[in-house]
């Protein structure tokens, strides 16, 4: 699924040129000790949904083609209009219900017990999965779908029985895949070790002249030979790194520009997102400034970091200080027009977000960017971003901070 960032990344990586190859020599693959996701565990994250789902008086959660697919059942397919989705009953063994020409590629990556019921392309898969529904003893009732659900399956369920109580299963999904377990966040770690050693070897090989998608060509290039699955490589210059998610326009680099970096892979499904800005050549005292200021929110939205907190207070610390250095207030600019954070896991922003407002109580397992940027439009922006994870003794970095605005990495 296309994002505004994924879009611009790829224009500006659009004329790749390998004129990295010549050092990726150097680079050697950090993944090989990374232990995908087992059957054991994604049978434990169904067990947990079912006890859920009876506590909650659900009778099954729909999950269609998508992280929440994979995390639960191990099956890694895209979305298109034919569905491919699953039914976890409250109660007995998952349905799936695929295009039967796909089914024998559904199965490769199925890591659980299950029925696959396949449907021909004359034939109705919400008929399926109505079917599926009432085999399984769920003849109506509380329906769980999953929330980035497309409408036309919803519709399609509805069109065909009115037996079903269709509710979000945010408090069935939400519950699993926002808690990471040890084996999950050793997939993260890995995932972070990768990008930031791919930061290291592009940071040191940029010269005068280069163009955004050079850099960002040579981003992808290191992510590959360390391992990782490269998702984005967001390259920002001068006037453009103002703008978080980044501008179509043409950049080069000369004395004095603003280097903005946002970049990401995945390691067995997942991901890492790091950010780092720096100066090419002497940074003026003003960058220095606003750099320091970025760096100390990032601090500051640690300090904000403990059991139980809802997590939209750590946004409204970071806020409060920036204000209190005349940025502001609130999301205009020049300031902090986005959000302190966002969860990460499977995917790159997911449940839950540092952004005011948001009552999810902070919970060992959970895990978050923290990227409190500042952006001065038509002169630069400064994004410095690190992942963490909650843990019983407090907020735990994936990477350590920035050093300095000379060493960033």
């Amino acid at each position: 699924m296309l994002s505004r960032r994924s879009l611009l990344v790829a224009a500006s990586v659009a004329p790749l040129v390998p004129i990295a190859a010549e050092n990726d020599s150097e680079l050697k693959p950090l993944t090989e000790a990374a232990k995908p996701i087992g059957g054991d565990e994604r049978r434990a994250r169904i067990a947990k949904a079912q006890r859920l789902m009876q506590e909650q008086n659900i009778g099954a959660l729909l999950v269609e083609s998508g992280a929440s697919l994979d995390y639960f059942t191990g099956i890694r397919w895209w979305r298109s209009e034919r569905t491919t989705a699953a039914i976890l009953p409250a109660v007995g063994e998952v349905i799936v219900v695929t295009p039967a020409f796909e089914e024998p590629s559904v199965r490769e990556t199925l890591q659980v017990e299950g029925e696959v019921r396949p449907w021909d392309e004359h034939e109705s898969p919400f008929e399926r999965i109505v079917q599926g529904l009432r085999d399984r003893k769920v003849k109506g009732g509380r329906l769980a779908v999953e929330s980035t659900t497309r409408f036309f399956i919803v519709d399609g369920i509805r069109k065909l029985s009115n037996a079903y109580e269709i509710v979000s299963a945010d408090a069935v999904v939400r519950a699993c895949r926002m808690i990471k377990s040890p084996a999950e966040l050793a997939l993260m770690q890995i995932a972070n070790d990768v990008t930031l050693a791919a930061l290291a070897h592009v940071h040191g090989r940029i010269s005068a002249g280069m163009r955004q998608s050079e850099i960002a060509a040579m981003m992808v290039e290191a992510t590959t030979a360390l391992g990782g699955e490269s998702d984005f490589a967001l390259t920002l210059l001068n006037e453009a790194s103002a703008y978080p998610h980044g501008s179509a326009a043409p950049q080069r680099v000369r004395e004095g520009s603003v280097i903005l970096m946002d970049c990401g892979c995945s390691v067995h499904g997942y991901q890492s997102d790091i950010s780092r800005s720096w100066v090419f050549g002497e940074p003026t005292p003003k960058q220095r400034k606003v750099w320091l200021t970025v760096r100390r929110g990032q601090e500051i939205a640690l300090a904000a970091a403990e059991i139980g907190t809802p997590v939209g207070k750590i946004d409204e610390a970071v806020r409060g200080f920036y204000e209190s250095e005349g940025w502001g207030p609130g999301y205009h600019l020049p300031g902090l027009p986005h959000r302190t954070g966002h969860g990460i896991g499977m995917e790159g922003h997911e449940p839950a977000y540092l952004v005011r407002g948001d009552a999810t109580k902070l919970a060992p397992g959970m895990c978050f960017s923290d990227e409190p940027g500042l952006y001065i439009p038509g002169e630069f922006g400064i994004r410095l971003e690190d992942c963490w994870h909650m843990t019983e003794s407090g907020p735990r970095l994936f990477t350590p901070f920035a050093k300095s605005i000379e060493q960033p990495i």
